[in-house]
């Protein structure tokens, strides 16, 4: 539960975590290297995606519980150049080639948003209205 926005210029993401029936703040959105990484499903997964990550991205060093089909956190990373890559069950990402894109339980709504000319950062807030897994504020990283 989550949603995590792109713009084309700036990474936004809720805070929301939840751990059973209760509800805590946490960060999704990170700078690694020259890239912008997030994570969105599980959080332990999406920690232990971000250390992949981090780590080089080595396919045989692919975390085993991403290959969970019940329990696994989607690793989405912008490039530089603005690429899209999203790691999902694979040590392969898939890569997409649109200028707005978003992940998470929120997407949607966030996507919706952005389509009418709102911010990633105000779609993640519209998203957070919406979803019930959404909430807890915003953080926003733009691309250098």
């Amino acid at each position: 539960m989550s949603v995590i926005a792109w713009d084309g210029t700036t990474l936004a993401a809720d805070k929301r975590a939840s751990i059973g029936s209760l509800i805590r703040t946490t960060t999704k959105i990170f700078r690694v290297r020259d890239c912008l990484a997030a994570y969105a499903g599980d959080a332990d997964g999406g920690e232990e995606m971000l250390a992949w990550f981090r780590d080089g991205a080595v396919p045989s060093s692919f975390p085993p519980s991403q290959r969970d089909k019940d329990a696994w956190a989607g690793l989405l990373v912008i490039g530089p150049d603005k690429s899209i890559r999203k790691w999902e069950r694979s040590p392969y990402p898939l890569t997409f080639h649109d200028e707005q894109f978003a992940i998470g339980s929120g997407r949607d709504f966030a996507l919706a948003a952005m389509y009418l000319g709102k911010t990633a950062s105000q779609a993640v807030e519209v998203a957070c209205v919406f979803d019930s897994g959404c909430g807890n504020g915003v953080d926003a990283i733009a691309l250098e």
